[in-house]
């Protein structure tokens, strides 16, 4: 699935990146990080331009987590309610969660996959507010796309094929990392504020 990928972003440019990055973060199994990588060595080469890239990629990244965030704000928190009787206590106390570590980890939750499949459903079912939810999700899309068309940029074809051999050990090493940060903020989140 990431050659074909790579071969429409060859072809196709920022418009297979936006998609990419719209469905990547709502959580279909898209390489998201590699996609961008590649584009920014294609922008290096000259394949695409850096401008139509760029805001394909933060357009994309900030849709699909809105589109997330608005899934958990309509569906996650009714759903819960009815389905799981989840008592209003238990909301209270995950509003509380986000807005002590929310900023941080709807920010940086890009960088670690599957934590940011979810904090933006998390945030909408919580409820957080919009305006809350942008002011931390929106510059991390920015960061998260700078940060990986920046690597590619810099690395050019061959960084981008190097990432491209790595990708599933770094997947596998950074989804480790990422369940090791899910289990402490669950074990903080079920404590409560001190």
């Amino acid at each position: 699935m990431e050659h074909a990928l790579i071969e429409y972003l060859t072809h196709y440019g920022p418009v297979v990146l936006f998609l990419a990055q719209v469905l990547g973060i709502v959580g279909l199994p898209i390489p998201d990080e590699l996609l961008m990588t590649v584009a920014g060595a294609l922008v290096r080469r000259g394949d695409m331009s850096g401008v139509a890239t760029m805001a394909a990629a933060v357009a994309g990244s900030s849709s699909g987590i809105t589109v997330s965030y608005v899934l958990g704000r309509t569906i996650g928190s009714a759903a819960l309610h009815r389905l799981l009787h989840v008592p209003d206590e238990a909301f209270e106390r995950a509003q509380r969660w986000f807005d002590r570590f929310g900023h941080w980890l709807l920010t940086f939750g890009y960088f670690i996959p599957g934590v940011r499949h979810l904090t933006a459903v998390a945030a909408g079912s919580a409820p957080v507010s919009y305006a809350h939810f942008a002011r931390a999700a929106y510059p991390g899309a920015v960061l998260w796309c700078c940060v990986f068309v920046g690597l590619g940029y810099w690395a050019g074809d061959e960084g981008a094929r190097m990432i491209a051999a790595l990708h599933g050990h770094v997947r596998l090493g950074v989804a480790a990392a990422a369940l090791l940060i899910a289990a402490i903020f669950v074990v903080r989140w079920y404590r409560g504020p001190r």
